[in-house]
């Protein structure tokens, strides 16, 4: 007999208070623009509501909170299908302090998305699948070193119509996790490795170790230009990550494509639209179906703001 606990979703009032006391903290902020004119940039300074990244987001990591439109064939053991994957997500610099250069320092902020797929080769194409992730990350550079530390939370749903059509074994799996990850720019490449570690996983069973490494690529020059509306460089990504729950077993995520970004973009700027090539293989990175390997191929629409 198929196992149906009830579902609820949570999000961590911790993870909210701590989020109310650092916007409520009395640190002296500034916006980073009511500086006199001419007047000489400070040693270091805070700025509220950042516009720049410090720790640029991973291209190809299929959890990285962002806002996109793929079409994919999927499969899984021996089923496969058409599938249309959105999310919607993005990245909030909340107070940023800034070093002695403009791309250094630290900056805290929040993040979240939901993650959806659904079956396009079903009548009313039912969603299978739905992960909703929210986290408080600290980021920070130096020179061409950067990296991000974040508490997030993470928990996972079927679909209505995929629980009546297929009747699968239901799961409530939700955790927070810890993630530490530290990045190295080298030209137009950029190498980065960490891990994550699950926090009161449900189900417990769930071991809790993830290593996380990869690299990226960003071309140097603009290879499109679209007059003043801006230009486009092309980008790839491979994306690692090693869980201990399939015997560390890796899932590979590559990306490439074409990034368009704005004419006057500022370095770390966050605007940018990109259209990807993706292919996917190894454990399902889907909630619901964390222990079940998956592969895919597919185009997708990933948008900045």
């Amino acid at each position: 007999m198929n196992r149906t606990p009830r579902l609820t979703l949570t999000v961590p009032i911790h993870l909210l208070l701590l989020f109310v006391a650092v916007v409520a903290s009395g640190s002296p902020v500034g916006s980073g623009q009511g500086d006199p004119a001419g007047s000489p940039p400070s040693p270091s300074r805070y700025v509220g509501l950042p516009e720049e990244e410090l720790f640029q987001p991973l291209l190809g990591d299929p959890k990285e909170p962002r806002t996109f439109a793929t079409v994919l064939h999927a499969r899984a053991g021996d089923k496969s299908t058409t599938v249309g994957a959105v999310g919607f997500g993005e990245r909030l610099g909340i107070i940023e302090r800034r070093g002695r250069t403009p791309t250094d320092g630290w900056q805290f902020g929040l993040a979240g998305g939901v993650f959806a797929q659904f079956d396009l080769e079903t009548e009313s194409s039912d969603l299978i699948n739905a992960d909703y992730v929210i986290g408080l990350p600290v980021t920070w550079r130096r020179g061409v070193w950067s990296g991000r530390v974040s508490l997030y939370h993470q928990s996972s749903h079927l679909g209505d119509e995929f629980l009546l059509h297929q009747k699968p074994e239901r799961i409530n799996l939700s955790f927070e996790a810890i993630e530490v990850l530290v990045a190295r720019d080298l030209g137009p490449w950029r190498f980065f490795g960490g891990g994550e570690y699950l926090i009161d996983p449900e189900p417990a069973t769930l071991a809790s170790g993830v290593l996380h490494a990869g690299v990226e690529y960003r071309h140097p020059r603009r290879s499109l230009g679209i007059g003043r509306i801006g230009g486009g460089r092309w980008v790839g990504a491979i994306d690692m990550k090693a869980l201990e729950e399939h015997a560390w077993k890796v899932a590979w995520s590559l990306r490439a494509g074409l990034e368009l970004s704005p004419v006057d973009a500022r370095p770390g700027t966050r605007r940018r639209w990109s259209l990807m090539l993706e292919i996917y293989e190894g454990p399902s990175p889907w909630g619901q179906f964390y222990d079940t390997d998956a592969s895919y191929v597919g185009l997708g629409i990933h948008y900045s703001l």
